[in-house]
């Protein structure tokens, strides 16, 4: 008999076979049937709960291809100069200096989501600015993107950035144009600031681990993909702990940062807990053009491909500028050349700009993409007068993949932004920005594929569409109840959907109040 039945329910299973119904039954966590609310006495026990959906849709819970978890529980333990937060330089002053004066000297103060488009100066405020607010604390303002940071003078001495020091690899310290001087902007040194500046301590880490593991079941999210290049040994072990004190409910799978896989290879550490509730999904290369140039260069790239194809993981390559795409399919192709195979389900990050010869050579090449639409959402005003024209013509565009038989999943890259499906496909179908601009309409989907982005295809992105993205019998019970259908709305009402129930391996993890 069904532990759990949902009836008068508006599912959408995303099964061609039976695409729509208005009963699901769950037992020991998976989808036991799937069918008509007529068949409920057949399927209840004295034990069933059964829940009337009262016409709600239900969809396959919502899984985020790309996203970093701990970046996330820490903006919600620190503070956010997010757009709407701060729109000035003086007004990031005036907010550090109402921190300083409620914490000793020497404490550490770490902000996040400035950007500087949104700033009245219209550029990223520098060590000095910083200093006056305080001089007397370590100060690291870290940007919405998370590709750049500013420290003041104190922090730079602390983390040991001066006129004579050199830029790691694929990073830039910016400085003065008159005398050299470090200017206290840095991009592409986010791994290097992390090895120094001090993290969350123990209890504001698992507040926020506690905050954002519920926050995503708030939002229909049953799986993530954690694509943190820093993933290591000790990640995969934090990950263990808060899966196995409850304190993250939703599924996950994460990436390894590349020196860690070399590691990881003759280790296997990671049966502890079973595969549907914590996995590793790949190995993650962030390639970059920070600098002017790829990082690493293209021939370092193609070992790095090769050896992780070699062994047998998925390699997922962070590319976002036209020549990293590029890079990415070069690199590619030499690894399926080196060591041929078809379902290899290599993934490219975000994929921002890829005019068409790129996305039919994507499609040849069997390359997914994770990509991010809600970036239209919230970034689209500055992409509109900031990107150049040429790029601006083939920016995310998913259409056009989708066209060439790329399989297409969607992450929010939060913190970037928040992690709200309901925005991603919002973005996905109306192209619109936050402001009602519209980006690239050609390239507008379905309301259905870009479901199948945060669910479906999101599932075969890490090789799970066998247990979960679809609702059929078999499959893990994950699933969302939503207040209206977003298939059947216009596309302008999609963001305001809300989530009226998660349900994780077939019981209800969160609900909505009242």
């Amino acid at each position: 008999m069904s532990d759990l039945i949902l009836v008068n329910a508006n599912i959408i299973t995303l099964e061609p076979g039976y695409p729509r119904a208005s009963l699901v039954a769950v037992h020991n966590g998976k989808v036991l049937h799937i069918g008509e609310t007529s068949d409920l006495e057949e399927l209840k026990g004295s034990k069933s709960r059964v829940i009337d959906c009262h016409g709600n849709t239900v969809l396959p819970g919502f899984n985020d291809a790309h996203c970093h978890f701990l970046a996330f529980a820490e903006t919600l333990t620190c503070c956010s100069f997010s757009p709407k937060q701060v729109r000035s330089i003086s007004d990031i002053q005036k907010n550090i200096q109402k921190f300083a004066q409620e914490l000793p000297p020497e404490t550490w103060i770490r902000v996040r989501a400035y950007d500087e488009f949104y700033l009245r100066e219209k550029r990223h405020p520098t060590r000095w600015d910083l200093d006056k607010a305080t001089s007397v604390h370590p100060v690291k303002l870290t940007h919405r993107s998370g590709n750049a940071h500013v420290l003041n003078s104190l922090a730079m001495a602390i983390v040991g950035i001066s006129n004579e020091t050199p830029e790691p690899p694929g990073a830039i310290i910016d400085r003065e144009l008159s005398t050299g001087e470090p200017n206290g902007v840095l991009f592409g040194m986010g791994p290097h600031l992390s090895k120094i500046v001090p993290s969350m301590n123990d209890d504001d880490q698992n507040h926020g681990v506690k905050q954002a593991g519920q926050q995503l079941l708030s939002l229909g999210i049953t799986s993530i993909q954690d694509a943190s290049s820093q993933n290591d040994i000790n990640r995969w072990k934090l990950f263990q702990q808060w899966k196995t004190n409850g304190d993250l409910r939703c599924r996950v799978k994460m990436m390894l940062g590349f020196e860690a896989f070399k590691s990881y290879r003759q280790r296997d550490f990671f049966h502890t807990l079973g595969r549907d509730q914590l996995g590793i999904c790949g190995v993650k290369i962030l390639l970059s053009e920070t600098t002017g140039r790829l990082y690493p260069p293209q021939s370092e790239l193609n070992e790095m491909v090769s050896e992780i194809h070699g062994s047998g993981f998925q390699v997922a390559i962070h590319a976002i500028e036209e020549p990293a795409v590029e890079a990415a399919c070069t690199a590619f192709d030499y690894a399926l050349q080196r060591f041929p195979g078809s379902d290899h389900r290599h993934r490219i990050e975000h994929c921002s700009v890829c005019p068409p010869h790129l996305s039919t050579k994507l499609a040849s090449l069997g390359i997914m993409v994770a990509t991010q639409p809600s970036f239209i959402y919230y970034n689209g005003d500055r992409y509109l007068r900031t990107v150049p024209g040429r790029q601006l013509e083939h920016l995310y565009p998913i259409a056009t993949l989708m066209k060439n038989g790329i399989k297409v999943c969607g992450g929010s890259d939060c913190p970037v932004v928040p992690p709200d499906p309901m925005f991603g496909i919002y973005s996905a179908v109306s192209r619109m920005s936050e402001t009602g601009e519209t980006v690239l309409p050609e390239e507008r989907i379905p309301p259905l594929e870009a479901i199948r982005m945060y669910t479906e295809h999101a599932a075969k992105a890490s090789f799970e569409e066998t247990i979960k993205g679809t609702i059929i019998k078999g499959k893990l019970a994950d699933m969302v109840v939503l207040s209206s259908d977003p298939t059947k709305v216009p596309a302008e009402e999609i963001k305001a959907i809300k989530v009226e129930m998660t349900i994780l391996n077939g019981d209800v993890v969160w609900e909505k109040m009242g």
